[in-house]
């Protein structure tokens, strides 16, 4: 085990393509939406565990999920766990961690990993990052993971990839394209030279940090500002203090699509981020009919539907074809999973009807 490889989990984001079953006082990455047994930040943890000491972790989330991420990763001392006190997406995450390590272990790798994917093939998994790490470590890289897609999927960002491979199985990366539509993903699965974007980075911490300095100056120059503070009891203090100022925007469009030091190890590991209700559905078994009815649904004349229900409910269903069904204590929703682009729509007209305590 590399004791100079550290995993970063940003576990910050609220979850709100899970409603009504995620909320904002506990989301997506706290809970077991898979009926493994296991929430979504615990079977990450466990998954780099077996390549990362526990003391190599840190996680970045919001400052009211602290307590949830300390219950759920217990192995975690409480200064492994990095509190932004608002949400300002994903460079500014990755640069409180970068800064964080600079501090910590200047010559560490970082290991940069959402908290709420699911991965089939462990083992192949595991084999990639540690083939990106050594190309990251020998090399002045900025790495991210590739999958081979399987579908023309709409809802994730594509990574062109240069023919020519180099070592440890890795690609020069082309061009990034965000969430295409449906004929140009088709067009990207054919022509066989585009992997979906996992989000999964890996870097050593000199190589983001220069990388944050030239493209994202002024979320460098605002980190940099409290390089005294990071690592001690200051630190929450100035990060409170810096946070409102920064700009909310993408690694991936902040840095890795300005940069010209990108590259991707593509694999082929089980990959999905699970995020929304029709990407779960397709992982969830299913009955004759093609529902998956997960609680005590009694469904007539339904097909490809997700039912989920609370233990102790039973609900009579008939008429629907490639509906979500989901109840809980509080809410009901029903609508088709086409149409699941609008559970934002639908949080904005229940946070105004009821308030923000059904968020």
């Amino acid at each position: 085990m590399d004791t100079n490889r550290y995993c970063i989990i940003m576990a910050g984001g609220i979850g709100s393509r899970f409603w009504p079953i995620s909320r904002s006082d506990r989301p997506k990455q706290f809970l077991d939406i898979l009926g493994t047994g296991k929430t979504f930040i615990r079977s990450t943890y466990e998954r780099f565990r077996t390549i990362i000491p526990s003391e190599n972790f840190l996680v970045v989330t919001n400052s009211s999920y602290k307590g949830l991420v300390l219950e759920q990763i217990p192995e975690l001392r409480e200064g492994q766990v990095l509190c932004e006190p608002l949400g300002r997406n994903t460079a500014p995450c990755i640069a409180y961690a970068a800064f964080r390590m600079k501090a910590v272990n200047p010559q560490a790798t970082m290991i940069i990993t959402p908290s709420d994917h699911l991965i089939l093939d462990e083992s192949t998994f595991l084999e990639t990052i540690k083939a990106g790490a050594e190309f990251a470590e020998a090399h002045d890289a900025l790495v991210t993971i590739g999958l081979k897609p399987t579908r023309p999927a709409t809802g994730y960002g594509y990574i062109q990839v240069e023919p020519a491979m180099l070592e440890n199985g890795v690609n020069r990366v082309k061009t990034f394209t965000e969430k295409p539509t449906l004929e140009v993903a088709r067009m990207f699965v054919e022509i066989g030279e585009f992997f979906w974007n996992s989000g999964i980075f890996i870097w050593r911490v000199e190589t983001i940090l220069e990388a944050i300095r030239r493209f994202l100056p002024d979320t460098y120059q605002l980190f940099s500002s409290i390089a005294p503070y990071y690592a001690t009891p200051l630190e929450q203090g100035h990060i409170n203090r810096i946070y409102p100022e920064c700009r909310g925007v993408s690694i991936d469009y902040g840095v890795m699509e300005k940069a010209d030091n990108v590259y991707v190890r593509c694999s082929d590991f089980g990959w999905s981020d699970i995020g929304t209700w029709g990407s779960l559905y397709e992982y969830m078994p299913k009955d004759d009919a093609g529902n998956a009815n997960e609680g005590a649904a009694i469904p007539f004349d339904t097909h490809n539907s997700i039912i989920k229900l609370p233990a102790g409910k039973i609900a009579v269903i008939e008429g629907l074809d490639d509906f979500i069904v989901v109840d809980t204590d509080d809410v009901l929703m029903i609508c088709p999973k086409n149409n699941e682009q609008n559970i934002k729509k639908f949080i904005d007209t229940v946070k105004f009807e009821k308030g923000d305590g059904f968020i």
